[in-house]
C-alpha cells in the first residue's frame, strides 16, 4: 500500500488552476447553445419586422427573460441578410434581435402567420444558463481571487498546508521544523568536541528536563532559558541539538529571520504558535539560530530605526517567555554572534538566565576537534595531530572540518592512498591565503619589489621580541595577494602594548623594506597599512594606550548612537596620537632594517631564487632567535619527529601575516 501510494502523483495547486480554466472556456463556447450551427448578427427590431415580411425566417426562438430572439434565416435568402455566400455563414446563421413588449411580438407574429409571411416555428426558451451569468458578473473577482492564491502559493515556495509553506491559510503558522530524536540522527555530547566549559553548562539543562522534581523540591526554579553566545562556526547549534539528544525530548529548531514577515502581525503570531506547540509538546526545547534578527535592540526614537512588525514580533516573544502564562517544561535555547545588539528585555533573569560563552577552540580543543572531523578519513598513520591542532590557531570547529576535508580533497587530486601531513599543511596554506596562482605572470621588477616588501616583513619579525615568529614566506601570488608570509602568534589572553608596538613595526617592515631600497612605494603594502590603522586606532581610543589620552575609553556599543562620545578637539587629538604612533614605527621598522640591510637583501635573494622560504632558512642568516620562542621548540619538534599524547606546554600555531 505504501508503494502504490508513493507511485501517484501528488497534488498540486496548479492542477486547480487548469481545471477552472477549462470549465471557463467550456462555459464561453457553448454560452449561446447554437454557436455551433453557424453565424449570427445583431439586428434592429425593425430590421427584424422587415426580414419577417418578406419571408426571410425559417424559424424564431425568444427568449422573454432576456427580451430577445434569435430569427434563423432560410438558406435562400442568407446573401440578402448577411451580404454573403450561405457556405460562409455555416448550416443555419441567425440574427439577434431585442424586442420591446412581449404582447406587441406576439401581436406582430400572428399577424404575419396569418398573412403567411411566416410559416416557420415560433418556440420560447428559458434562460437557464445562470452559472454563465454568474460567471459573466463575478468572473473578474473570482480571476482576483485564484491569482491572489498561485502568488501566496508561489511566495511560500509551492507548500500546500504544511508548517513551512506561507500560502494564505498558514502565513501565521509556526515555520519550526519539529526534530524528532531518534537512534540514528541522535546527537550527544560525545560528538561536540572540545568546548569542556559550555558542554559543562548545558548539561545542567539536561538535567532540568530530565529530573526537573530534584531542583524543584527544594524550592528552585527551572531556568526559562539560556543564550549561546560565540563567533561562527564554534558548535552553538550542535551543541543544542546535543542538549536536546541528550534529554531526550523534541526538539522545535527555527531561524530568528523566520519571524520577521513583511504581513504585519505575523510575527507575533507566529511567535504565539511556536509556543502553542511547546507546550503541547512539553518537555522540549525551542532553538531559535541567530536570534538578533528579531531580538535587536528596540529603538528610543521611532523614527529613527524602528521597524514596528519587528519590534511587535519581540514584544510578544518577551511576552511568551516570561508573561503572565506558564511555560513549565519549555526550555528556550538562543544562539547568536552579536549579543551586544540584543534588547535589554531578552537578556534579564527571567527570560534568559544564563549566557553561555562558546568560544574558539584552545590548542588541546582542536586537537580533540580534529579527531573527530578525522574519523571517516584514510589518514597516514605516521600523522601527528598535535601538530596539526599547533598549526592552526582561531580556527573554529567549522574551519577545522574545511581543513581535513580539503586535504581529503588535495590527497586525491594526488592519487595517494591516504592524507598525510603535507596535504593537511597545503589545506591550510589554502584556506588561509587562497589557491596558488603559478600562471600569474609577474614582471622581474615586480617580482624583486615583491620579494623585498616580504622579506622587510620577515627579517622585522625574526629580530622582535613580541614580534609573531615566521614560519614560511612566499612570493607565490595566492588569492589577490601577490606575496603572504605564515606566523606562529602565542595564544595569549591579555596583551601588552609593547607587544601590540612591535606587531605594528612587523606590519610595516614591508612598505619601509620597499622605500629604503627601491626608492620608492607601492600599493602593495594597503592590507598592512589597513590593520596598522585599525590597530592604533583601538589601542589609543579604546583601550587608553596614549600618552596625551591616557586611561580613557570611548567605546560606545549603543546601536542607535549617532553622536561621537568625543569632543572634536579630542577626535583631532586621537587622530594627532594614532598618525604619531604609526610613524614612530615605521621609522623604528626603517632602523632595524638598516642594521640587517645585508641579511635583508640575502633574504630577498633567496625568495626570488626559490619563491618559498622556511623559518629554518631565516635562521641560518639572522641566527637563532635569543628570546627562545615557540618557534624554535616547534622546529626542534619537528626534526626529531617527537610525538605526545599531551602536550605540556601550551604550542602556538602559524598565522596569514600579509594579504
Amino acid at each position: 500500500m505504501s508503494e502504490k501510494k508513493k507511485k501517484m502523483p501528488r497534488f498540486n495547486l496548479s492542477w486547480f488552476y487548469v481545471i477552472i480554466a477549462v470549465v471557463l472556456g467550456f462555459l464561453f463556447l457553448n454560452s449561446n447553445g447554437d454557436m455551433a450551427g453557424g453565424m449570427s448578427k445583431t439586428a434592429t427590431y425593425s430590421e427584424f419586422k422587415e426580414y419577417v415580411k418578406k419571408g426571410y425566417a425559417s424559424r424564431i426562438e425568444v427568449n422573454k427573460d432576456q427580451g430577445e430572439l434569435n430569427m434563423y434565416v432560410k438558406a435562400e435568402h442568407i446573401r440578402d441578410v448577411f451580404r454573403t455566400a450561405s457556405d460562409t455563414k455555416g448550416m443555419q446563421p441567425y440574427v439577434v434581435v431585442e424586442y420591446g413588449s412581449n404582447d406587441k411580438l406576439e401581436e406582430f407574429l400572428d399577424a404575419e402567420q396569418q398573412e403567411g409571411h411566416f410559416v416557420g416555428k415560433l418556440t420560447y426558451k428559458k434562460d437557464d444558463n445562470y452559472l454563465y451569468r454568474i460567471l459573466i458578473n463575478f468572473g473578474p473577482f473570482l480571476f482576483l481571487i485564484i491569482f491572489w492564491f498561485f502568488i501566496m502559493n508561489r511566495m511560500g515556495g509551492g507548500g500546500g498546508a504544511g508548517a513551512g509553506g506561507m500560502n494564505i491559510f498558514n502565513v501565521g503558522r509556526s515555520r519550526a521544523q519539529r526534530v524528532e530524536v531518534d537512534e540514528k540522527t541522535k546527537v550527544t555530547f560525545a560528538d561536540v568536541a572540545g568546548q569542556a566549559g559550555a558542554k559543562q553548562e548545558v548539561q545542567e539543562i539536561v538535567e532540568f528536563l530530565k529530573n526537573p522534581k530534584k531542583f524543584t523540591d527544594l524550592g528552585g526554579k527551572i531556568p526559562k532559558g539560556a543564550l549561546l553566545v560565540g563567533p561562527p562556526g564554534t558548535g552553538k547549534t550542535l551543541l543544542a541539538k546535543a542538549v536536546a539528544g541528550e534529554a531526550d525530548v523534541p526538539f522545535f529548531s527555527m531561524s530568528g529571520s523566520d519571524f520577521v514577515e513583511m504581513f504585519v502581525g505575523v510575527g507575533a503570531s507566529r511567535v504565539r504558535d511556536l509556543f502553542r506547540q511547546a507546550k503541547e509538546a512539553s518537555p522540549c526545547i525551542i532553538f531559535i539560530d541567530e536570534i538578533d534578527a528579531v531580538g535587536r535592540a528596540r529603538s528610543r526614537n521611532a523614527m529613527m530605526g524602528g521597524n514596528d512588525e519587528r519590534e511587535s514580533t519581540l514584544n510578544q516573544l518577551l511576552t511568551e517567555m516570561d508573561g503572565f502564562g506558564t511555560n513549565s517544561g519549555v526550555i528556550i535555547l538562543a544562539a547568536t554572534n552579536r549579543a551586544d545588539i540584543l534588547d535589554k528585555a531578552l537578556l534579564r533573569a527571567g527570560r534568559f538566565d544564563r549566557q553561555i560563552h562558546v568560544d574558539l577552540p584552545d590548542v588541546n580543543e582542536r586537537k580533540a576537534i580534529f579527531k573527530v572531523h578525522l574519523r571517516p578519513l584514510k589518514v597516514d598513520e605516521h600523522l601527528d595531530i598535535d601538530f596539526l591542532a599547533r598549526q592552526t590557531p582561531g580556527f573554529s570547529g567549522a574551519d577545522i572540518a574545511n581543513v581535513c576535508n580539503e586535504a581529503a580533497l588535495i590527497a586525491a587530486r594526488g592519487s595517494k592512498k591516504s592524507v598525510t601531513k603535507d596535504d593537511f599543511l597545503s589545506a591550510v596554506d589554502r584556506i588561509i591565503g587562497g589557491l596558488e596562482k603559478k600562471t600569474k605572470v609577474l614582471t622581474v621588477e615586480e617580482k624583486r619589489t615583491i620579494a623585498l616588501h616580504e622579506a622587510g616583513h620577515a627579517t622585522i619579525s625574526w629580530n622582535l621580541q613580541y614580534a609573531n615568529p615566521l614560519v614560511k614566506v612566499t612570493i607565490v601570488p595566492r588569492g589577490r595577494a601577490l606575496g603572504a608570509a605564515w606566523y606562529l602568534p602565542e595564544e595569549r589572553q591579555i596583551t601588552t602594548k609593547e607587544q601590540m608596538l612591535d606587531e605594528m613595526c612587523a606590519l610595516l617592515g614591508g612598505r619601509a623594506a620597499e622605500e629604503l631600497f627601491t626608492g620608492h612605494i607601492s600599493s602593495g603594502a594597503m592590507n598592512d597599512l589597513e590593520r596598522v590603522t585599525k590597530q592604533a586606532y583601538g589601542m589609543i581610543a579604546y583601550m587608553g594606550m596614549s600618552d596625551r589620552l591616557p586611561n580613557l575609553c570611548y567605546y560606545n556599543n549603543e546601536e542607535y548612537q549617532f553622536s561621537k562620545p568625543y569632543s572634536e578637539e579630542t577626535a583631532q587629538l586621537i587622530d594627532q596620537e594614532v598618525q604619531k604612533m604609526v610613524n614612530e614605527q615605521y621609522e623604528r621598522a626603517k632602523r632595524l632594517l638598516t642594521e640587517k640591510q645585508e641579511g635583508h637583501a640575502q633574504l630577498a635573494q633567496l625568495l626570488v631564487e626559490r619563491e618559498v622560504i622556511f623559518a629554518d632558512d631565516v635562521e641560518k642568516i639572522f641566527g637563532k632567535r635569543p628570546w627562545g620562542s615557540r618557534a624554535d621548540e616547534l622546529l626542534e619538534e619537528e626534526a626529531a619527529q617527537a610525538s605526545s599524547e599531551e602536550g605540556g606546554s601550551r604550542p602556538t600555531s602559524p598565522e596569514e601575516g600579509e594579504a
